[in-house]
């Protein structure tokens, strides 16, 4: 999660932005599967009072009125429970990398949990704050108000978030000083994992190391 800035005695220890988004968007969806376990709860309990008002019917005629169940449909012609299954994609993008059926989406879960459309927004702040050109001083003082709202935001997902900005803040705000990311890091430990998995392992981890050294010099 850090990045050290220069290799060097005064060398500077950076918090990768994007493990600090990847908090955030966590919480954002941790936030959407506590609202999907509330309206499976609903619909179940839908389902359990239209069987017992079966069961309660006096004549066959009471019954046929009552009819078969089904699952209340949304505008976009789904079911809410299918709307929070599908939506976990939606809520980790930009809005504008959106596709038709996913702001059609949107629109239906936001409608219904505001609270949930209040994180994304969030999320996506946090995500425009890193990417605006600022100087240290002004990252800081955004980011402090974003805090706020966060910490106003007040659902428990976000806690580990905040404590995040409380005990990082300053290897957080290093980040703008030069705008450095370990994602280059990142990139080559996933090629030397690509190259691990085509021998199935290292059995002779010299030999393994001239292999790798060969083929990325």
């Amino acid at each position: 999660m850090l990045t050290v800035k220069k290799v060097s005695p005064h060398a500077t220890l950076i918090n990768d932005r994007f493990h600090v988004q990847q908090l955030m968007s966590e919480a954002v969806d941790q936030l959407r599967i506590r609202l999907r376990w509330q309206v499976l709860e609903e619909e179940n309990k839908a389902l359990r009072e239209h069987r017992a008002g079966c069961k309660a019917a006096k004549s066959r005629a009471e019954r046929e009125a009552l009819g078969q169940w089904e699952p209340c449909r949304m505008a976009n012609g789904e079911t809410m429970p299918q709307v929070m299954a599908r939506s976990r994609h939606v809520i980790l993008k930009h809005k504008s990398k959106w596709n038709g059926q996913q702001k059609k989406r949107a629109e239906v879960l936001f409608e219904r949990f505001p609270k949930l459309k209040e994180a994304y927004g969030l999320s996506m702040r946090l995500t425009e704050l890193f990417n605006k050109k600022s100087t240290p001083a002004q990252a800081r003082l955004n980011l402090a108000r974003w805090y706020n709202e966060v910490e106003t935001f007040g659902e428990n997902e976000f806690a580990r978030v905040l404590e995040t900005f409380e005990n990082h803040n300053k290897t957080i705000i290093n980040y703008f000083e030069e705008r450095l990311t370990n994602a280059s890091a990142e990139s080559f430990n996933a090629k030397i994992k690509a190259f691990r998995a085509q021998f199935r392992g290292v059995g002779d981890i010299k030999f393994f190391m001239f292999r790798l050294a060969t083929q990325y010099a």
